[in-house]
């Protein structure tokens, strides 16, 4: 039979399996709270775990932990938080009421219990190890949460910064690789001017060069905390030494150049920072989803469409149309892409509506923007491996293109003039030949010459001499 034991708080009293390396406060949120059906991010509960570790150090060498076996499991509880070997039992919804409670009433209890159960106690004796009066001491949810959040991000978008770098760097080996072969450039979807395959996927590699700076920034924004503020900044129920110590142990932990508010007030009830990051990371899915509609442009047919590129086979794409092969990959980060622009709504939505001293929705705001980097950071090495290191150009089609295309005129008409070209654009539509043929012709440019000035190298060439 199932073992409990009883648990208190000041709405009455629950029955909690004996086992259970959480308690009431989190049974509470597990029947309030059934709302996304996922949980707090492994990331954010690994913050939380360095967060409380940083607190746990400053009280104690602030003398408020004396006893060596207590203060000893503490300490390596929040260590075993930090590292996610205590992530399972962080079991509350990551959508929840009350600007993240439930979530730091979660890593309070399972601290204290694995706490318990390192100093030989039962799990449930809080006489000896409480959740609240120990593993919360001179904290609140409210400085807690967002320094957690901070520090989650700046780790995760660090990891999104290197995976942007590679595919920054997938394109430029594709903008040296395809140099040589000339094609199609196009505006609004038509005919206009020669360009090459390689110059496109080195304009390619500069957007994700400017998203990779963009994202380099974001720490510079997230590194203010406001640890050591409690329930709105004051500082209230901390000591003065507390509050001057802890962010500096928590730098010293995560590995940070982390800083504490000079506004403490500011700091905890304004969330306009995650707009701001949230904004750089919108910029990188604006660049993932116009390339990879883009590749799937160029990829198009393969027998009645643009076909300048061929796109890595992935998987059969009908159930009804034999030999049919969808651009995939493309399609899969386009969507991670859209996903991203969603919810850089919602975190706008959410932190403009913070009230007075708290923004009440910081578990929507960690939600969407963890929720990002991690599609982001996906979606960037998905394209880059499944797609880009094996893209392949159809240069016989891009050949074919332009030699029968508008494009190539436009090239010449520095040697002859507008008016001449338009009359040998007439003469190839209305003779129904090619426009090479056209212009070879017309006898106003000879083949070696038409050659040249179609070369990658004219085509390259920033104006003419």
């Amino acid at each position: 039979m199932q073992k409990y034991r009883i648990e208190t708080d000041l709405l009455g009293t629950r029955q909690i399996p004996a086992d259970s390396m959480w308690g009431i406060h989190t049974e509470r949120a597990l029947e309030n709270f059934q709302l996304s059906g996922r949980a707090v991010h492994p990331e954010l509960v690994k913050a939380f775990g360095a967060v409380k570790l940083a607190c746990f150090q400053t009280n104690r060498q602030l003398g408020y932990f004396t006893e060596t076996q207590k203060a000893d499991a503490i300490e390596q509880a929040c260590v075993e938080m930090a590292i996610g070997n205590l992530t399972k039992s962080i079991v509350v919804d990551s959508l929840q009421g009350g600007a993240g409670t439930s979530t730091n009433m979660n890593v309070n209890e399972v601290i204290a219990n694995r706490a318990l159960e390192l100093a030989g106690k039962e799990k449930g004796d809080y006489s000896f190890i409480s959740p609240l009066e120990d593993i919360n001491l001179h904290q609140s949810t409210n400085d807690t949460y967002p320094t957690a959040l901070k520090v989650a991000a700046i780790l995760m978008i660090r990891q999104l910064e290197q995976s942007v770098l590679a595919l920054q760097e997938a394109f430029q080996e594709k903008e040296k690789e395809f140099a040589h072969v000339v094609k199609i450039g196009r505006t609004q979807l038509q005919d206009a001017v020669l360009t090459t395959l390689g110059r496109e996927m080195g304009a390619y590699a500069e957007a994700f060069n400017r998203d990779r700076w963009r994202l380099s920034k974001c720490e510079e924004r997230l590194r203010v905390v406001n640890l050591g503020g409690t329930a709105i900044g004051s500082g209230l129920g901390a000591p003065r030494q507390f509050i001057f110590r802890v962010v500096d142990n928590l730098r010293e932990n995560a590995g940070i150049g982390l800083a504490r508010a000079e506004n403490l007030i500011d700091n905890t009830q304004n969330a306009d920072v995650y707009v701001e990051v949230s904004g750089m990371l919108k910029a990188c899915a604006v660049s993932i989803l116009k390339i990879s509609n883009d590749l799937r442009l160029m990829a198009s047919g393969p027998d009645a469409g643009f076909a300048e590129i061929l796109l890595p086979e992935k998987q059969a794409g009908s159930s009804i149309m034999p030999g049919k092969v969808n651009p995939v990959i493309p399609e899969a980060t386009a969507q991670a892409a859209m996903m991203v622009m969603g919810n850089d709504i919602v975190i706008a939505q959410a932190a403009a509506g913070g009230n007075l001293e708290l923004n009440q929705f910081m578990p929507l705001i960690a939600h969407s923007l963890l929720e990002s980097v991690d599609l982001l950071t996906k979606a960037t090495k998905m394209l880059r491996v499944h797609c880009i290191q094996d893209l392949k150009a159809n240069e016989d089609q891009c050949q074919k293109n332009v030699l029968n295309s508008t494009a190539l005129i436009t090239a010449i008409i520095p040697a002859i003039g507008y008016e001449k070209a338009s009359e040998i654009l007439k003469n190839a539509k209305d003779q129904k030949i090619s426009v090479r043929q056209a212009i070879l012709n017309s006898g106003v440019i000879n083949e070696q010459n038409l050659t040249e000035m179609i070369s990658p190298e004219a085509v390259c060439r920033l104006g003419f001499v």
